[in-house]
């Protein structure tokens, strides 16, 4: 058995509405590596909203869903390999790497389920040491030009984006080619994901733009190359069915910032309409979402913030010929890795770039369930000392 310290959420009581759960420090034991296997020593980690997920038990209570009654998370990070498995060839002790965050795959190699998150019997990086399969495990490049840091706020993110975004282009080619246009237009709402999914579209020749709230962000945003758009216009943009069928005076500022955002998509598509929009938030802003997309349009989501049941009228979207795409997580090897080294599609992520420290991660925890962290990449550390 390997023992070692971790942050750990346990299971709570059997309640209708689930009670928020905590992080406790305490010893972690775990059965020693088996011959397909990884110890490793993780260095930095990124948050990321699945371990905000956890702790809150919604959408899912990963202890029960697991059946486990403690569990620990996180599978975004930079890690650096202890001790490889005997049926491992490809891997060496001391060899630095990222997380690949599958679980469960299906036959073509799509996750079903999230290593750190829902995947029964994984151990995520909220630990001194921890274990997985070496399909789990991919080097950074030698001599790569970038930093820890980065890889780690990359390490999720980016590959769950280059899957996504694989597919919402690809559809969106099929039916609109380079000579019908050369150079669509890509918008996000969202995180890191979505941001790290228009940034990828640049290298597609695609006319982007992210939406945000905060000045930081925007100002980020601008400095990516990404037109900004500010949606303090539109800030009551938030679609509630009930709320929209009950309440006139709720109806009416809605339905004032809907066309006040339409308006803003007009303006910056020169009246074509977006033609791939990275929605990653869902309810709140999907009808309108639908509404900014352009014939031929695709909208895209890997990831549901806001709300998982949404509404659609089937008519107009097949009039539109619109393209719903979803996917979720990415591809067990993806390529993305060899790309982001050669064309720098990296996360905008500093060497003075803050890091939570070990003890602090609570404090993470909390700042992020609140909504009080502006960087898309809230980066941790848990055994940097030992570089």
């Amino acid at each position: 058995m390997i023992t070692t310290k971790a942050w750990v959420i346990h299971q709570g009581p059997p309640t209708r509405e689930p009670e928020p759960a905590e992080l406790v420090l305490e010893d972690f034991s775990f059965p020693d590596i088996t011959e397909d296997e990884l110890l490793v020593e993780p260095i930095y980690g990124c948050w990321e909203g699945n371990m905000t997920h956890t702790l809150r038990r919604t959408p899912i209570d990963a202890c029960r869903l697991r059946g486990e009654a403690k569990v620990v998370v996180g599978n975004a990070g930079v890690v650096r390999v202890l001790k490889a498995g005997s049926a491992v060839e490809s891997v060496r002790e001391g060899s630095l790497g990222i997380v690949l965050a599958v679980g469960d795959c299906d036959p073509a190699g799509y996750p079903k389920t999230i290593f750190g998150y829902d995947a029964p019997g994984t151990i995520g990086l909220l630990a001194k040491r921890t274990k997985f399969h070496r399909k789990n495990f991919s080097a950074i490049p030698e001599n790569t030009k970038y930093s820890l840091k980065q890889w780690a706020a990359f390490s999720l993110r980016y590959p769950t984006a280059w899957d996504n975004w694989r597919v919402a282009y690809g559809c969106w080619r099929l039916q609109m080619d380079m000579d019908g246009c050369p150079t669509p237009f890509v918008w996000g709402w969202g995180g890191g994901v979505a941001l790290a999914e228009v940034s990828l579209a640049r290298f597609f020749d695609c006319r982007t733009a992210m939406i945000s709230s905060h000045d930081e962000r925007l100002t980020l945003i601008g400095k990516m190359g990404i037109t900004p758009i500010d949606r303090q216009p539109f800030m009551d943009l938030y679609f509630d069915q009930q709320k929209y069928e009950t309440d006139f005076t709720y109806r009416k500022k809605y339905l004032r910032a809907e066309k006040t955002f339409l308006t803003t998509v007009e303006e910056h598509t020169e009246g074509a309409g977006v033609s791939v929009f990275v929605d990653n938030i869902g309810a709140p802003v999907h009808r309108a979402t639908l509404k900014a997309l352009g014939r031929q349009g695709v909208i895209t989501s890997v990831g549901w913030k806001g709300g998982m049941d949404l509404s659609v009228t089937r008519a107009t979207e097949c009039i539109n010929r619109h393209i719903h795409v979803y996917t979720h997580g990415s591809h067990y090897s993806p390529d993305s890795i060899g790309f982001a080294e050669e064309k720098g599609w990296m996360p905008p992520v500093g060497e003075d770039a803050p890091v939570y420290g070990w003890d602090d991660i609570p404090r993470l925890a909390r700042k992020h369930a609140e909504g009080n962290i502006l960087t898309y990449f809230p980066l941790y550390q848990v055994n940097v000392s030992s570089q």
